[in-house]
């Protein structure tokens, strides 16, 4: 009987050892784990990214950040990939990043681990997509670190317009200052407060002589299912208009395709000074086109319908050519009861490119990017549009493509 029971004994004993040496390797794999996704988070806020977060999942890691801290998309989003693959690749695993905008995600880039691959990563093994899957789902609902959220920026817009009426001299020129409060009070939504001051006014009036308000707007940003993106804005836009204006952006699957559609509904109103005059007579302009991206060039062709600010319909063709620093194209229009209008459009990139903010202190610095539109028809009347944002523009509308972000890994 003591035989069995000290055989037992031994039994128990071995049994109990199993289980501490299985908790002491299984407890220090956890907690690395942990540290390199905590530490990888921790890194990411200190070079100034915001709404960072993260998760674990048996299938996938998945990081999520916010880029505030480039002016260049595709530039803060390789930095972002960099610091990941340096220390927080899993292992074995796909790691999957979304960049969010105002906390609404755009596009994810996955990195998926296969059998042989070395152990360098690089730009090129990772998969940009406007497509998230159920990663968002994973991750929404995980604490956020360095929340983007009543964080003031002031952006200083440099603001140029020209036109060729006169004989005598080559061009008339506004050339105004408009700086803009521009703050996010909840996820997607950003207020835009924009004040015009006049540089150089020749030929635009006495209205433009003064310092008077630009855009007034508020706006929400969404994602639908099935990869649709959306903006509504209220307030008061450019071109003298005020009211609303909705607009929607949708990729097919293949993601070279996508379609844009958008809806006005907008009034006449100016400032004079900071009075403001305004018609409660509303009118509806739209616009409905696709869009086809040439990645090898970064190039994307345009055919859109729409109707203008005076109601009349017409159709416009658009291409532009997207650089790290720059989007230039060209453009023709055609609508009833107008002749046929075209030129060219640029917009380039603003120093100082870095944009790292401390703590809650309004940050200072030129809006990212400037641009302007020369009428090569000399078109005065028609083909009249306006801008919901004071921050829309074609570099903007560009930064999240999947094609322009894989182009600048590789290329960075």
């Amino acid at each position: 009987m003591k035989n069995k029971s000290s055989s037992k004994g031994v039994l128990y004993r071995c049994l109990l050892y199993c289980i501490a040496i299985l908790l002491l390797v299984m407890i220090p794999l956890r907690s690395f784990s942990q540290s390199t996704g905590e530490l990888t988070t921790d890194s990411l806020v200190k070079m100034g990214f915001e709404n960072v977060r993260w998760t674990d999942t048996p299938e996938e890691r998945v990081y999520v950040v916010e880029n505030s801290a480039y002016k260049i998309q595709a530039l803060g989003i390789k930095k972002a990939v960099d610091i990941i693959q340096s220390i927080g690749l899993p292992e074995g695993r796909p790691c999957k990043l979304i960049v969010t905008n105002y906390n609404v995600p755009q596009v994810s880039l996955t990195y998926q681990p296969l059998t042989g691959d070395t152990t360098v990563v690089s730009g090129e093994d990772w998969k940009v997509s406007y497509n998230i899957g159920d990663s968002w789902d994973k991750v929404k609902k995980e604490k956020k670190k360095n929340s983007s959220l009543f964080k003031v920026d002031i952006l200083v817009y440099p603001q140029l317009s020209y036109k060729n009426l006169v004989i005598t001299q080559i061009y008339q020129v506004l050339f105004d200052l408009s700086p803009a409060v521009e703050v996010s009070l909840w996820p997607g939504s950003k207020f835009t407060g924009q004040i015009k001051i006049p540089i150089y006014n020749d030929g635009y009036g006495s209205l433009e002589d003064k310092i008077h308000p630009g855009h007034l707007t508020l706006s929400q940003r969404f994602r639908l299912p099935y990869n649709i993106y959306g903006k509504v804005a209220v307030g008061y836009f450019n071109a003298d208009r005020w009211g609303a204006d909705l607009s929607f952006f949708h990729p097919f699957k293949d993601e070279r395709f996508s379609m844009d559609v958008r809806i006005g509904y907008v009034g006449v109103g100016y400032w004079n000074g900071f009075h403001l005059h305004y018609d409660d007579k509303m009118k509806i302009t739209w616009s409905v086109g696709g869009n086809f991206y040439w990645s090898k060039y970064n190039t994307q062709f345009s055919v859109k319908g729409e109707k203008y600010l005076l109601g009349e319909k017409g159709i416009k063709f658009e291409m532009i050519r997207h650089f790290r620093y720059a989007s230039i194209g060209f453009y023709a229009m055609k609508a009833e009861h107008a002749n046929s209008n075209g030129g060219f459009r640029f917009q380039i990139a603003l120093p100082f490119y870095k944009m790292k903010r401390k703590g809650y202190w309004p940050r200072i610095n030129f809006s990212r990017n400037m641009g302007t539109i020369y009428n090569a028809g000399n078109e005065q009347r028609y083909y009249k549009e306006f801008k919901a944002e004071a921050s829309d523009n074609i570099m903007e509308k560009n930064s999240f493509n999947p094609y322009f972000i894989k182009s600048e890994l590789l290329n960075f």
